[in-house]
């Protein structure tokens, strides 16, 4: 889809036509609407469509008549019934006085654009409007790990009950998840560097201090990235740990319910021998039964007791 936007301060409205000072904004675009803006534009059909692909790597590439800024955006994604998130690529095209945005799906940081909620967003000035959505996605990754980390500590508030499997699929998931951020995070900041030191890709002196805001809140994110995948690292580990003692409380308390039924197997194994009555202890007395199986009980109980007292049981 091709969406055409013009800033008429303080508002940002739909454009008719693909000039100077217009926003085109290509969301999963078809290949007609790709091509009219090559063709609009003159830039390379390939370059348009690198943003499309989602193992793109990101990258800044300068050529004739127009700039190409390719980084990776974080997305809601959802992966074996565990929301998590992911990363696709989004490209941004300086050419002619405009900006281009491409990419393959419906993405946060550009919907903020689209509905006018970013301040002195002006498509008018197509380098601020690169750092304007630099910035935002430097924001909008630290929003997506703030997420993760809420999620995780849902996770540590559930380890006194018992660990199911969807609790272990989760720690997993938020823990790859927590991968593919940081691998994007350092990506982009190296497209940041790139961009820092471009001569074509360079603003004024106040579009300079929110490139420089962009580069210190991506670097905040993959700090806070690295410090939350040893967090989760930490509660995995505390999971294991837990869910080992609770097996071995388990093997404990069968243990020692084994040993206690393990008596009146071996009395009653014993008194069931074919041999002869007169050697076997109270077996031909009048109440013999019921006094063996008194002292049974009292000594399972007895031994029930202190299996007790030892914590055994």
């Amino acid at each position: 889809m091709l969406s055409l936007y013009r800033t008429e301060k303080p508002m940002l409205v739909s454009a008719e036509t693909l000039e100077a000072g217009v926003w085109a904004c290509l969301t999963a675009p078809a290949d007609e609407e790709l091509a009219f803006v090559a063709d609009t534009l003159g830039i390379d059909f390939d370059d348009l469509t690198a943003a499309t692909d989602p193992e793109e790597r990101a990258r800044v590439q300068v050529e004739d008549g127009y700039s190409l800024v390719l980084f990776d955006v974080p997305v809601a994604d959802v992966r074996n019934e565990v929301e998590t998130h992911t990363t696709i690529p989004l490209g941004v095209i300086l050419a002619g006085g405009c900006v281009v945005t491409v990419c393959s799906a419906e993405l946060p940081v550009l919907e903020l654009l689209a509905k006018g909620r970013m301040r002195d967003l002006d498509t008018a000035g197509p380098i601020n409007f690169l750092y304007q959505v630099l910035y935002q996605n430097a924001l909008m990754f630290q929003r997506a790990l703030s997420s993760i980390d809420r999620r995780r500590m849902a996770f540590e508030e559930r380890i006194g009950s018992p660990a199911s499997e969807a609790d272990l699929i989760g720690m997993h998931e938020l823990e790859s998840t927590l991968v593919y951020l940081s691998t994007s995070l350092r990506g982009n900041a190296n497209v940041l560097r790139r961009v820092d030191r471009s001569v074509r890709i360079r603003g004024t002196e106040e579009d300079e201090e929110l490139l420089d805001d962009a580069i210190i809140e991506n670097q905040q994110a993959i700090e806070m990235a690295q410090i939350y995948h040893d967090i989760i690292d930490g509660t995995r580990e505390l999971f294991s740990q837990v869910m080992e003692a609770r097996l071995n409380t388990v093997m404990q308390r069968l243990t020692s319910i084994t040993l206690i039924l393990s008596i009146p197997t071996v009395v009653g194994g014993l008194y069931g021998m074919n041999v002869d009555l007169e050697y076997m202890p109270l077996a031909l007395a009048a109440h013999g039964f019921g006094i063996i199986f008194l002292m049974t009980v009292v000594i399972c109980a007895v031994l029930a007791y202190w299996l007790w007292k030892k914590k055994m049981l």
